[in-house]
């Protein structure tokens, strides 16, 4: 069974995320480890660690997920790849510390080098950063974009091309984002489309590579290259493809994750239409 959950803040410490988590009955759950907008922050104190750990060991949530910085372009042609490869370390660090398992990264923009050489770039900074962090658990999970602009992630083509520039590492996988995948024209609205993307995958980086999904509906239609999130059943996607992912026997404790609106209670909602759509 998948596990199901929602980002939720980490305001007042992250050990308050599992309470806000435990709080809408997530069974998983994604935070930031640090503030998502600057390049740089404290070190993790180890009473703020051993809190997180308390925290973890007596809640009922029973995985997090963790996103890495929008700041971070590992696919950068310039002076920015550097603070990209060295944050990318520190994020991986703190997850390490954390406990968590999974970190979710975008895979970046080439900004006009092109998908080539952007794809080389980005394999080279997982490489450094691996070989840095050798010995840890945490996998980079890269999530699956929209096409908007320069970046990369588009297709399963271009995420196996960086997977294979990282020599076959198991500590790289993937993040599922269906707003993304739509967005960047992978059909998901019918059972057997949805079974024809996961052959997909499956063919191209295998099913044991996804370490997440994101389950949010798109306010844009298919091959827009838009990445404007709605709520589930409330945009182009409708309500299939999530049944399809959550009572697939595929994604058996994978989490499943919102970032869908979190306006007039939004989370709540969305969670307990994935629970219906489940049965539990």
């Amino acid at each position: 069974m998948s596990l199901i959950g929602a980002h939720v803040s980490v305001a007042g410490g992250l050990d308050q995320a599992l309470k806000r988590g435990e709080a809408l009955s997530c069974e998983a759950i994604q935070i930031f480890t640090k503030n998502q907008l600057q390049w740089k922050t404290a070190p993790l104190p180890l009473h703020v660690c051993e809190r997180f750990y308390r925290a973890c060991r007596e809640s009922s949530v029973e995985a997090v997920v963790a996103h890495a910085s929008y700041l971070i372009n590992i696919a950068a042609p310039d002076a920015i790849w550097d603070r990209s490869v060295e944050a990318l370390r520190e994020e991986l660090e703190r997850c390490e510390q954390l406990g968590i398992d999974g970190l979710v990264l975008h895979p970046g923009s080439h900004r006009g080098g092109g998908p080539t050489r952007g794809i080389g770039r980005a394999s080279e900074a997982l490489r450094r950063v691996l070989n840095a962090t050798e010995g840890q658990r945490t996998r980079v999970l890269l999530e699956t974009m929209s096409g908007q602009g320069d970046g990369l992630g588009r297709t399963l083509d271009e995420l196996a091309q960086i997977l294979d520039g990282c020599d076959g590492d198991r500590r790289i996988g993937l993040c599922l984002d269906t707003c993304h995948l739509f967005a960047a024209g992978y059909e998901l609205r019918t059972v057997a489309s949805y079974e024809r993307f996961v052959d997909a995958v499956e063919e191209k980086v295998g099913i044991d590579r996804i370490g997440c999904w994101h389950l949010n509906d798109s306010k844009e239609p298919r091959g827009s290259g838009k990445d404007r999130h709605g709520s589930l059943g409330e945009g182009e996607l409708g309500l299939t493809p999530f049944s399809c992912i959550v009572n697939d026997s595929a994604w058996e404790r994978i989490p499943c994750l919102l970032e869908t609106p979190k306006e007039d209670d939004g989370d709540r909602r969305n969670l307990s239409l994935l629970r219906k759509m489940r049965g539990r």
